[in-house]
């Protein structure tokens, strides 16, 4: 049914019973984006979406019947751009295919310098962060999180436009999502919340990526 409807939308659809199928049709095809049911009868969503990151950016949905935060915070830790919560809408889904796509290709377009602060380097061009000359993984929420804080360095930006612009603006207001999300970032980072030499918290207005001093 999904497949139908999308293809009534104007998009081509590829279909796959299963993870290892997934990661096959996706080798061979190269998609735009993918929607990823996390119960799959092999790999699961969560481990498929995983494997994809290691080596693409490509925007990924994760299709889930569990509304859980730490549900959706596991999937978006995995690397997924979004999440869908069975049961949904036809109008809900094709939307949260545009505002990933089109998210996705802001991203892409604008281009950025490298960043410097203290021993950390941000290559928005090489999707690389490294630390004291190591890099250091991020999930890639993680990474555009990080890349939107220093995007507006020395400028406190709120929750909900940080949401809007990671997450997408149907996520406005789960502030518990960024707050799990700043405080991985934040140890992978190697970063102190009380005395933040990265990521500080505005209490009551929101984040600041510290500019070095």
């Amino acid at each position: 049914m999904m497949q139908l409807v999308l293809e009534m939308e104007g998009y081509q659809v590829l279909t796959a019973v299963d993870g290892k199928a997934a990661l096959e049709v996706f080798d061979s095809q190269s998609p735009e984006l993918v929607l990823l049911d996390v119960k799959l009868p092999d790999i699961d969503g969560y481990t498929v979406c995983r494997r994809i990151r290691t080596f693409s950016q490509v925007p990924i949905i994760m299709i889930t019947a569990k509304g859980e935060v730490e549900e959706k915070t596991q999937g978006l830790d995995a690397g997924a751009d979004d999440y869908v919560i069975k049961p949904f809408s036809v109008r809900e889904l094709t939307a949260r295919i545009k505002a990933v796509l089109r998210r996705t290709r802001f991203w892409g377009e604008e281009p950025q310098p490298v960043c410097h602060s203290g021993d950390l380097v941000i290559d928005f061009a090489q999707h690389m962060v490294t630390l004291d000359g190591k890099e250091i993984g991020l999930s890639a929420t993680e990474r555009r999180l990080l890349y939107y804080l220093a995007r507006y360095a020395g400028k406190v930006v709120t929750p909900d436009q940080i949401l809007e612009v990671v997450w997408g603006e149907q996520h406005i207001g789960e502030h518990h999502v960024l707050r799990v999300n700043i405080a991985r970032l934040r140890k992978k980072l190697g970063d102190d919340s009380k005395k933040p030499k990265f990521i500080a918290t505005r209490v009551g207005i929101g984040y600041e990526f510290l500019k070095p001093g």
